[in-house]
């Protein structure tokens, strides 16, 4: 106990001297350079595991002794650095998120999208715990989608969080005053409840971009007529009904995934696997995600989350499933 508190006293004293003294590096972090380490085989082609373990963000969160970096940019510079590379055969995309905000979701899924159409290389997507709304959107681009036998998958829609306060201020006795130039130039401020005429307003906003979701949908995929009615409820489906209703190819688990990237790739069974990561882990597997979130091989000894961070707490359109990001 004591060598634990004096290391953290020591870390401490190293953060608040940052400024005023050269910056000691203890930890890797999104500044660090990928590197490609191996996972299994041993052939010269090569199928990428992606890991997209989750909320899907486009800005970093900001720790205390680092930097954690957005899913977006993490993703989009291991396509980068892929599309340089010819052995690279395939791309599995491993996927455990309940979604994330509309854009974020929307950037990446054209990325991973238009990174097909440069390299034509081959694409498959596992879906792992949750591939829930934004989870399951970024993997309509994939030549086939492998669910896991346990996953939560579906709610393919949006929701508008809206977080309300004038109750409170009311108790508190605190108010705001608003000058505007348009009379709804503040609509879904959490000051004030919103008009009739506003709710409308965003209702409509909410319902295009869900049939944004609807749309994309049925453009990658063959869903009956029946199915996408239930689909469009946006409820959660276990892999089995989803597989049922078209949403996915079939279930399995990792391993039947990378055995139909390298059968769609033309590839052999002996082809590498390869991840790219910021650090080097010992035994290390498929199932390893720990280089996804911190991009660190090093355990968080302390890790605050700056007021920053915590945009999902904000207005906004979201593809998320609400319960499994804690909303």
């Amino acid at each position: 106990m004591k060598k634990q508190i004096g290391l953290l006293l020591t870390i401490a004293f190293l953060v608040t001297q940052g400024c005023a003294s050269p910056q000691i590096k203890m930890f890797t972090d999104s500044t660090d350079p990928y590197k490609e380490y191996t996972l299994e085989g041993d052939a010269t082609p090569k199928v990428l595991l992606i890991q997209a373990y989750g909320q899907i963000d486009e800005g970093p969160s900001r720790g205390l002794l680092r930097d954690r970096p957005g899913m977006v940019p993490d993703i989009v510079s291991q396509l980068r650095r892929a599309e340089k590379d010819k052995d690279i055969g395939a791309v599995v995309v491993q996927i455990n998120s309940p979604g994330g905000t509309v854009t974020a979701s929307d950037v990446l899924y054209h990325e991973l999208r238009a990174f097909k159409a440069r390299t034509g290389v081959k694409m498959v997507a596992v879906l792992m715990g949750v591939a829930a709304s934004g989870g399951y959107y970024i993997a309509l681009p994939a030549d086939r989608i492998v669910a896991h036998p346990t996953t939560i998958t579906g709610s393919v829609g949006v929701i508008f969080l809206q977080p309300k306060v004038e109750g409170l201020m009311e108790k508190l006795g605190v108010g705001v005053d608003v000058s505007k130039s348009g009379h709804q130039k503040d609509m879904g401020s959490p000051f004030r409840a919103s008009t009739e005429e506003e709710a409308r307003l965003l209702q409509e906003l909410t319902d295009r971009l869900g049939q944004r979701f609807v749309d994309l949908l049925i453009e990658h995929r063959t869903i009956a007529p029946e199915a996408l009615e239930k689909i469009r409820s946006a409820r959660i489906f276990l892999a089995d009904e989803a597989r049922q209703l078209g949403l996915v190819d079939r279930v399995g688990y990792v391993e039947d995934a990378l055995q139909s990237a390298k059968t769609l790739a033309a590839l052999p069974d002996d082809a590498r696997v390869v991840v790219y990561r910021r650090a080097e882990f010992p035994d290390d597997s498929v199932y390893n995600a720990a280089g996804t979130a911190a991009a660190t091989g090093e355990p968080d000894l302390i890790h605050i989350e700056l007021p920053g961070s915590m945009a999902e707490l904000g207005s906004g359109f979201f593809y998320i499933w609400p319960p499994a990001a804690g909303l």
